[in-house]
Formats: structure tokens, sequence, C-alpha cells
């Protein structure tokens, strides 16, 4: 059962971890409203490293963001909060690698196995927070513009980037609550590790060298 659970927070941590890589690839972070507008001729979407913009006729334009200290605070933190949350998902499938029962990495020591897998579902979590701040921080800015009315500029929608990263997060948080449940589980076929003990048959040579060595109290006429 133990196994099983492990296996689950396997995959769903790595679903996680791809889908961060796919959330950050797709442009849809926010797209330009259509809400008020009669005659629209261009599409605005942008996501954490560009700014695109298309026709009716379906061309489009994409420019990087000029300069990071340009950019919003809230772009820049998310930015960072992101690459984070890529490297705690790395260590977090590492971590559980080694640290799943079935796997032979780390020999019989399965106590130490167990604290690694530990490990891997902290790692998960971490990953998974990581990812729902920034999309819901990036959400928030979205919806204040939206409705405030004193917001002139260009009002945005939350696009499918930022689904694509609650789903992420949603799934990390998951993976990581299943490996923390795991090491505390246990079945009684549970395998454990002891330490080395020596052999009966050493135990005996031992034994008889020792009698062997200790001095007798008894003659030679005891034996007779």
């Amino acid at each position: 059962m133990k196994e099983i659970i492990e296996v689950i927070a396997l995959f769903l941590g790595f679903v996680a971890w791809i889908m961060v890589f796919i959330s950050l690839e797709d442009k849809y972070w926010k797209e330009s409203t259509q809400e008020g507008s009669v005659i629209i001729t261009s599409t605005i979407y942008e996501n954490l490293w560009m700014s695109c913009a298309s026709d009716s006729t379906g061309i489009y334009n994409c420019r990087d963001f000029p300069s990071l200290f340009a950019l919003p605070g809230y772009i820049q933190a998310s930015r960072a909060l992101m690459i984070t949350s890529i490297v705690f998902g790395t260590f977090g499938l590492v971590a559980t690698l080694v640290g799943m029962q079935c796997s032979k990495i780390g020999a019989d020591n399965y106590v130490l196995k167990g604290r690694i897998a530990a490990i891997g579902g902290v790692f998960f979590l971490l990953q998974g927070i990581c990812t729902m701040i920034t999309v819901s921080w990036y959400a928030a800015n979205i919806t204040q513009e939206f409705f405030n009315d004193f917001y002139f500029g260009i009002k945005y929608e939350i696009g499918e980037g930022l689904y694509i990263g609650w789903a992420s997060a949603v799934l990390a948080i998951c993976g990581g609550s299943c490996l923390l449940c795991s090491c505390k589980f246990k079945s009684p076929s549970e395998k454990t590790s002891y330490p080395y003990q020596p052999t009966s048959r050493g135990h005996v040579l031992s034994t008889v060298a020792a009698s062997q060595i200790a001095p007798s109290n008894y003659g030679r006429n005891a034996y007779v």
C-alpha cells in the first residue's frame, strides 16, 4: 500500500513539474478584454516574458519585455517564484526517486529512504505553494485593474496560462501530501533494516576458541 501511494505521489509531482513549464511557455497569461468594444481589430495578450498582438486576419507579432527593471514589481517577483518552483520540483523528483521503497537506490536502509521521501514531499509542497502564489497574485492584479473604474489603460482578462498554473499547483500539493502521508503509514509487512550481526557459525567458532584459550581447573585424570 505504501509503495502505491509513493508511485501516485511521484506521478502527480512529475505532471505538476511538466505543467509549470507549459504554463511558462503559454503566451496567454492575460488577454485584452472584448467587454464594451463594438469593433475589435486586434487582441493583445501577455505572459511573464513577452507581449503579443494579433489582428483579425490572424497575423500576430510578439516582442520581449525590453528591461527587467522597467517591469512592474509583481512581474519580477512572479518570474522569481516560477523559477524557484521549477527548482523545488526538480529536487522533489530526485528525492522521491531515491526515497521510494520500490527503488534500489540506497540499498535496504528503509528508515533513511523514508526520510528522503518525506523531504521530496516537502519540496513538492514548496513547488505548489510558489506556483499558487504566482498565478494568484498575477490574477489578482488583472481583476483589480478590470474592476477599477479609474483605470483607463488596457483591461485584460485571465488567460489559459493561469489555469494551467493553478492545476499544476494543486497537483504538486496533492503529490507532496501523499508522500508525507505515506511516510507515516506503516504496514505489517514493512521491511526494517537491522544492524549487522555475526553468523551462528562465527559465534560457535569464537566460543570454541575462547574455551581453548581459557585455563582449565581440572587435571587430565578428570577426563578418564
